[in-house]
């Protein structure tokens, strides 16, 4: 049902971009026999809208990953830097979510952990819409902040960095299962604000996966019953998007290359001081708009990166 509405809207936006473009051909041939220059402006906008589609409906041709339709399990962690970092954290989690909603995305948030004085330690939200894994996988890794610290008293400059994780959202007859018997559950209670019964009551919930020693703690919801669930539907998504890796790095010997892991590699960096630049390390893009990027603002990063990957990609295949 997934692949059925993927290919319904698209058809259904080659379709607009059809007839939009034959109305679009009639009204310049009328105004041009009538010599009715008062319709110029109407014709430039409306070419404007119809190439933007275009362009958008060819740079998606790109997504063409094995779950880049997918929804996408977005986690940010804050790194080294102590509550900058986890100011850091919100931040990019803020931005993400902007981003999302500006592209009508729906934004189920899944999992908040507050920070000691400010921030999040931890966060992980749904993003659910079409093509968000594949427009969003390539964000993961170390994401470095430099600024003036609104938390120290000497106002110093100070270097934070957070961790980006995505992952695409498994279908629930995925080809990853899980054993009950791989699985150690933890409770505890809950920090930060959500009320009494979280705050008496071990409603928290940390899942370990054995085999991999992967760890999901969950206390965002109000029951035990809620964050477990969450949290094995991370579990889920992590277990997969390691299934991922692994035959990439099996694609990858088969070919004779070396594969590094993505995480722990700086892969962005956002500069608010001495002077504002977000610069991206890999496709080498940047913009002096750094407020606009932190208000969800970055298609232009993430189309600029992807396309870097592809042109990679086909680099190495030739």
């Amino acid at each position: 049902m997934q692949t059925l509405s993927s290919m319904k809207s698209e058809h259904e936006a080659w379709t607009d971009v059809v007839g939009s473009s034959e109305n679009l051909e009639e009204l310049a041939s009328l105004a041009v026999e009538e010599s009715d220059d008062s319709m110029a402006e109407q014709i430039r906008a409306e070419y404007e809208r119809v190439l933007k589609i275009v362009e958008d409906l060819e740079f998606n041709l790109h997504l063409s990953g094995e779950y880049d339709a997918r929804p996408a399990i977005l986690a940010v962690k804050s790194g080294a830097g102590g509550v900058d970092a986890q100011d850091w954290t919100e931040m990019l989690f803020r931005m993400y979510c902007r981003w999302a909603e500006k592209q009508g995305f729906g934004v189920e948030i899944l999992d908040e952990t507050p920070g000691d004085e400010a921030g999040l330690k931890s966060a992980a939200a749904r993003l659910d819409g079409q093509y968000a894994y594949g427009y969003l996988r390539s964000e993961r890794g170390v994401h470095r902040l430099v600024r003036l610290s609104p938390f120290d008293s000497d106002h110093r400059r100070h270097t934070s960095f957070a961790l980006v994780e995505v992952l695409p959202e498994p279908d629930e007859e995925e080809e990853v299962t899980i054993d009950p018997d791989d699985i150690r559950l933890d409770v505890f209670r809950a920090g930060g604000h959500g009320g009494q019964n979280v705050q008496k009551n071990s409603t928290a919930v940390r899942i370990t996966h054995l085999p991999t020693n992967i760890v999901v703690a969950v206390q965002n919801e109000r029951s035990q019953l809620q964050n477990r669930e969450v949290a094995m539907r991370i579990l889920h998504a992590r277990l997969v998007d390691l299934e991922m890796q692994r035959r990439a790095e099996e694609r990858a010997k088969l070919k004779g290359e070396h594969v590094s892991a993505e995480f722990g590699r700086q892969v962005r960096s956002y500069v608010l001081h001495p002077y504002q630049m977000v610069k991206d390390h890999r496709s080498d893009f940047q913009t002096a708009d750094a407020e606009a990027v932190l208000e969800g603002e970055i298609g232009d990063l993430l189309k600029a990166n992807l396309t870097s990957q592809v042109s990679e990609a086909a680099s190495i295949a030739d």
